[in-house]
Parts: structure tokens; C-alpha cells; sequence
């Protein structure tokens, strides 16, 4: 993702940027403020812009994002979340992963959804707070609609079945778990009421007492999971929200599970897809993000011929005429020149709020930033498409940290890059060991079985 010709921002808070700078140090992608950041994405915007409209008009859109690793498919998706929740969407972000949230089993999935749900108002989980809205909402439509005050339990009961009619022809314990939560907080009974809304967000182990108590049964399973998220979806939707943003993140995992799984897995994802494009989710935008690999190779994607079907994608062409409304984009990428200009970039953010702003410019110019570029790229066998993070990392917790707090600190001089095993994920260790002149022997070679 090309960083020229950066354009940020005239006044930054210094939240925003502390956010930002903070997840850069630790070597993460931050959770917000990535507008701060995002350049050379504009080709992707009104594409996707249109999407996140049509979704909040009640339409639902599945979206494939494919690029290797470090190419930037998690900054891409926080990017995209926070324009979601810029229009109101809630927003949820789930790691895929065999032993955490295997995506063969729905339930866990929606599960994860619930804990990670976040607004632009409330952190995760935020399902207490849009169900509490929901009921708020009722009650004012209810009210609206020339109800009197005893009369309120009577229209708010009538307006649920109304609005959760769909729902409930799926999953009606979805609607009597709504039901049990009302009752338990009209009767004080605030243990009770918050059980049945862990099961309410696909909590198992939820006491027996508290499931009776609401009428519901056992916990959710595969297919209930689906009307659950149906359920939610309205659920946001009558609390003032203009849809949900989902992202299934790291879903290449699947290529290492057991053949088995594999298969459940592609298939609940072929399930997922047709769902979505069958108009059952209004509202609601789903992102999956893998690498080529995933996409292309047998043991991905090209496993299950409906699948491949549905995610087939022409990518022939140049990179600068991919199509953004296809139903799979990929991201290119960063090249040297990308790479030094996000470091400029991010140089610039972190010398507004240093004690010495032209200090840092000074001391860290252009030339040292692309110097420092070169070097990770050179340490990770010149792969420079995989050092966005170690490089960002370097940059602010080793150079930018010190030239801000000693007067006398020159990096030329008093610094020089190292990279240690530990701080590498496995693909950067992989390129670092081959950039020594290393070789990785299959006893380097971590087998999940």
C-alpha cells in the first residue's frame, strides 16, 4: 500500500496519537487511528464506500481480501472497520484459528463475534449495551405509538414479536432469551439477567437455573448460531445502528488444520457466503482475509469447487486495474519507495507531540528513514513487502524514543540495527535466517497435528 504523498490530518489529538504510536512501538497494528496512516488507498474508497452505503440502505455484502504476509490485509480491515464505524456500524474483528475459533464451528464464531462486538460509543463487548438500547427503543416506539404506562410491558412484548417475527421462524429461543433478560432485570435479579445474556451471546456453561428461569434450553449450536446472528442483526439495526462490519481474519489457518476440518471449514465458508448473498443478513458486511496461497492452492479454497467458484477473480491483469468491486481484492504491498514514505509519515506524527520537533526531523531525516528501511528490508532477505512491522517498530521504539529523550543520541553513530529470533513472527524468521546465509532444516518446522 503506497504511502506518497501522505496527507494527514491538520490537528491530531494527542490520544489519537498516542494510540497510534503505542501499538507501533509494541510492533502491532493499532485499533483505531488509522486514518493517521492510510494513504494510497484511495482506489479501493469509492468502491467500498458504496458497499458500506448499500449495506446501511439493508443490502449485505461479502468481501475476500487476499495479500501476502506483511502486505497490510489486518490494517486494511481496521481501516475499512473505522470507516464502517464512522457510519454507525458496529464492528467485530475475529482471529480464526483451529484450537480458538475453529470456523467449522459456527457457534464459536458467533461467540467470538459477541465478545469482540465494539460501537463507536462502547468498547467489547458492547452486546450488553445494544440490547439495553434495543429494550430503550421499544419502549419509545411503544410510547410513540400512544401507549400508556401500564400498558408499556403489554406493546413493548407485541413490538418484539413483531420485530423478531423473521428471526424466530430460525432460532425462537433467540427471542424468549430477550424475553428472560427483561424479566430478570424487572425483578432486580441482575445475576440472572446477565447469565442469560452471556447465553444470549453463545456463552456455554451458562447455569442451569438461569437458562430455566428464561425458558431456554442446552447451548447454541451450529445452526442456531446462523439465526442468532440474524437475531443481532435486527437487534442493531432497532437500536439506531446502520449495520454490522465483520472480519474473519487469518482464515489461511485452515490449510493447517486436519484434512476433516478443512472440509467443514470451506464449507460452513461456502455456507456463510451464499447465506449473505441470499439477502438473510441485511446489514450486515463480512470480510474474510488469507493469503494467495489460501486462495489458490489445494489445500484452500481451490479444495472446494463451489467455493472457488463463488470467490474466482480475474488477476491477470496489472495490479493498478484490479477491479475494487470484485468480490476478492488484493493488496499489492509495500515497495521500498512505500515503505520509506510511511516511515516519513510516521516520523512527522511522532515529532508533533516530541519535546524537540525539529530535533527528530533533523536528526531522523528522509535519508536516515530510507537508510533504516533498507536495512530491515536487507536483514529480512530484502523481502521488503514483509517489513512494515519490524521496520515501524525500529523506528519509533529505537530510534525515534531515544533521539526524543537524549539530547546527545545520533543514530548514525550510537545505533545499529539488530534483530533478535524472539521478536520475529515465524514467516520474518524464516527470511532472517536465509539472510544470514542460514538454512531452516524440517526440524525448524513447527507441524499442528
Amino acid at each position: 500500500m503506497s504511502t506518497i504523498g501522505s496527507k494527514r490530518p491538520a490537528q491530531v489529538s494527542a490520544a489519537r496519537r498516542r494510540t497510534v504510536i503505542d501499538a507501533l512501538r509494541r510492533g502491532a497494528v493499532p485499533d483505531s487511528g488509522l486514518d493517521l496512516l492510510a494513504t494510497g488507498l484511495g482506489r479501493f474508497e469509492a468502491a467500498l464506500d458504496a458497499e458500506l452505503d448499500a449495506v446501511a440502505s439493508g443490502g449485505s455484502v461479502f468481501k475476500a481480501v487476499r495479500g501476502e504476509y506483511g502486505s497490510g490485509k489486518t490494517f486494511f480491515t481496521r481501516w475499512l472497520g473505522e470507516r464502517a464505524k464512522r457510519r454507525n456500524f458496529a464492528v467485530a474483528e475475529i482471529q480464526i484459528s483451529e484450537n480458538e475459533t475453529p470456523l467449522h464451528k459456527l457457534e464459536t464464531v458467533y461467540r467470538r463475534l459477541t465478545e469482540r462486538l465494539t460501537t463507536s460509543s462502547f468498547p467489547p463487548s458492547a452486546l450488553r449495551p445494544v440490547v439495553d438500547a434495543w429494550f430503550y427503543a421499544l419502549e419509545e416506539d411503544a410510547l410513540a405509538a400512544g401507549a400508556a404506562e401500564e400498558e408499556l410491558p403489554g406493546e413493548v412484548e407485541k413490538l418484539l414479536v413483531a420485530r423478531l417475527a423473521e428471526v424466530s421462524r430460525h432460532a425462537p429461543s433467540f427471542a424468549t432469551a430477550l424475553r428472560g433478560y427483561r424479566a430478570a432485570l424487572a425483578d432486580g435479579d441482575e445475576a440472572t439477567a446477565a447469565a442469560v445474556l452471556a447465553w444470549l451471546g453463545g456463552q456455554p456453561h451458562v447455569a442451569a437455573s438461569a437458562r430455566r428461569s428464561a425458558g431456554v434450553r442446552g447451548d447454541l449450536d451450529h445452526f442456531g448460531a446462523l439465526g442468532f446472528l440474524q437475531g443481532l442483526l435486527t437487534v442493531l439495526r432497532d437500536s439506531g445502528h446502520t449495520g454490522l462490519f465483520v472480519v474473519l481474519d487469518e482464515v489461511e489457518t485452515l490449510q493447517r488444520v486436519r484434512s476433516d476440518a478443512r472440509d467443514k471449514a470451506l464449507n460452513a465458508l461456502r455456507q456463510l457466503i451464499d447465506e449473505v448473498h441470499s439477502g438473510r443478513f441485511p446489514g450486515l458486511y463480512l470480510v474474510i482475509t488469507g493469503t494467495p496461497a489460501f486462495y489458490d492452492g489445494q489445500q484452500g479454497v481451490q479444495r472446494l469447487a463451489p467455493l472457488a467458484q463463488r470467490l474466482a477473480t480475474d488477476f491477470t491483469t496489472e495490479p493498478r486495474f484490479d477491479n475494487p468491486r470484485a468480490v476478492q481484492i488484493r493488496l499489492p504491498g509495500f515497495t521500498e519507495e512505500s515503505l520509506v514514505g510511511l516511515g516519513v509519515t510516521i516520523r512527522d506524527l511522532y515529532a508533533d507531540a516530541a519535546t524537540s520537533p525539529e530535533r527528530v526531523r533533523t536528526v531522523v531525516d528522509d535519508a536516515y528513514v530510507a537508510d533504516l528501511a533498507r536495512a530491515v528490508g536487507g536483514a529480512l532477505g530484502g523481502k521488503v513487502g514483509v517489513a512494515p512491522r519490524l521496520f515501524l517498530k525500529k523506528l519509533v521504539g529505537d530510534v525515534l524514543d531515544r533521539v526524543d529523550q537524549f539530547d546527545d543520541f545520533d543514530p548514525r553513530q550510537h545505533y545499529k540495527l539488530t534483530v533478535a529470533g524472539s521478536e520475529l513472527t515465524d514467516v520474518e524468521c524464516n527470511l532472517a535466517a536465509m539472510a544470514t546465509g542460514g538454512s531452516v532444516s524440517a526440524d525448524d518446522i513447527d507441524l499442528e497435528l
